[in-house]
């Protein structure tokens, strides 16, 4: 390594290979972003990162066709794993509250090539997140319309193969570009705005738990394993997308008022909250109606219209759209910070870590919106939804492994929150998601596959040779 002096006059040390790592106590002081959220303001993005597709769009699919009733055993595994994984996160983000997530972990633990291929996987993983999302929405809006005797033309109702004269999910693409402008006006506005919107989604989500529950049925959840306990793992898998908003909502770090402690805080409320309305919706939803006659969209509106709530079931296809609509805010939030973070350290372009007037990273933002409102217009739902888990589990691992890694190298770090039960909290959180990654489809590999191989491209190309932290630079980031 070698000593230069930055153009702010701080001297750093340039580091060679692709695992030289980003100092921790780099505190992201220099950031053209704004620290203005709150405590309850990110538990809200991180509510409204996880409760939302899981519940509305997801839970009926996979409870018909690879759980049956123990769709909520497939919520309960993929809970567990993602709590195992989520006090990893929450030892980091006391730690390092800084934005990337994931990325900025990895880069600081594990280095650098390890950062940016997660940081990579990432951009892709809550991209498709978006889109899986605003299908979701899109889907509650057509049924909602539908309940009040609209009749919509067919091509814009869907993607090609997803129903006769689908040509396009309009509605999807329309909410990707709506939210990427909502951010676009600055984290303080949208956080606000978000805030209001999950507190009415969390009524709404109580008032199906409470309303639905005088409809249950026992014959409805028998057999309960229909497909066995494979199945129920199978299910996990797939749902296990609803369950890790938090790690998004992590991504916003450099955004918030005290970091250190408000953002490990969020994180466990975020989740913990969550979980317990999943399993009780989940349950209603299984014991309102069989399985087997589960809509494949809009199932919770579907299952109140059979059992004769044809006006609640309105309320609650408004109150769906809402709900999957907060998901929209916080995985593009996550996807363009982590976007930023990487362009800031010199892996991608500085082009890309430019703010505007109100502090937003826009041309991430942008570029977010629209890649997913393409992948949303034209790709079904279970597709989509498939696409992203992989990375995310892989995330999840190497966070895992990089709070045991540090934990050792460097324990008297001061830290806000310690993951308990060191290291087996972790260990669990590793197995747990290498199991759910071999639960995934082969196609899945090898779209993730094709991926990482334009990943190890751009890195090889023009990431190792720009990185500011390989130059011996202090990353520095101005607003335009």
């Amino acid at each position: 390594m070698t000593d230069q002096t930055s153009a702010g006059g701080r001297r750093v040390a340039a580091q060679t290979g692709i695992f030289r790592r980003k100092p921790i106590e780099d505190d992201g002081s220099e950031s053209g972003l704004e620290r203005s959220i709150g405590l309850w303001q990110l538990t809200a993005i991180g509510l409204g990162a996880i409760i939302g597709a899981g519940i509305f769009a997801l839970a009926g699919p996979v409870a018909k066709v690879d759980a049956g009733p123990a769709v909520s055993v497939s919520f309960i595994i993929a809970g567990i794993a993602s709590a195992c994984a989520a006090l990893s996160y929450a030892e980091f983000g006391g730690l390092i509250p800084r934005a990337g997530s994931a990325y900025t972990y990895g880069y600081a633990v594990l280095g650098e090539s390890v950062g940016w291929f997660i940081g990579w996987d990432l951009l892709l993983e809550y991209t498709a997140i978006v889109a899986v999302v605003a299908i979701g929405v899109s889907q509650y809006i057509t049924f909602l319309l539908d309940a009040f005797g609209l009749d919509l033309p067919a091509w814009m109702l869907g993607a090609p193969g997803t129903g006769d004269g689908h040509f396009v999910d309009l509605f999807a693409v329309l909410l990707c570009l709506g939210v990427a402008w909502l951010l676009n006006r600055g984290i303080k506005t949208s956080a606000k705005v978000e805030t209001w919107l999950v507190f009415v989604k969390i009524a709404i989500v109580l008032a199906v738990i409470v309303v639905g529950a005088f409809y249950v049925k026992s014959d409805n959840l028998t057999p309960y394993f229909p497909y066995g306990l494979s199945g129920a793992a199978t299910g996990a898998a797939t749902v296990f997308f609803a369950v890790f908003g938090y790690d998004a909502m992590s991504t916003a770090a450099e955004e918030s008022k005290d970091a250190e402690r408000n953002l490990p805080k969020a994180i466990v409320l975020s989740l913990a909250i969550a979980m317990v309305l999943y399993l009780l919706a989940a349950t209603v939803l299984t014991g309102m109606q069989n399985y087997t006659d589960l809509a494949d969209a809009a199932a919770f509106g579907v299952a109140f219209e059979s059992v004769g709530l044809s006006s609640f079931a309105k309320v609650v296809a408004f109150g769906a759209i809402i709900g999957i609509f907060t998901v929209l805010f916080s995985f593009t939030l996550g996807a363009s910070r982590v976007w930023y973070a990487i362009a800031r350290d010199g892996l991608l372009p500085s082009w890309f870590a430019k703010t505007n007037e109100h502090h937003s990273p826009s041309r991430p933002v942008w570029i977010v919106g629209i890649v997913s409102a393409g992948i949303a217009g034209f790709t079904p739902i279970v597709d989509a939804a498939e696409l992203t888990n992989i990375g995310i589990l892989l995330a999840f691992i190497v966070v895992s492994v990089a709070v045991i890694v540090l934990r050792y190298r460097s324990p008297d770090l001061p830290r806000t929150f310690r993951a308990p039960l060191m290291p087996f909290t972790p260990l669990l959180g590793i197995a747990f998601s290498v199991w759910l990654i071999t639960q995934l489809q082969p196609a899945t590999w090898i779209r993730f596959a094709v991926w990482f191989v334009i990943g190890v491209v751009i890195y090889a190309s023009y990431g190792y040779r720009h990185s500011l932290l390989g130059r011996g630079r202090v990353v520095q980031t101005k607003d335009t």
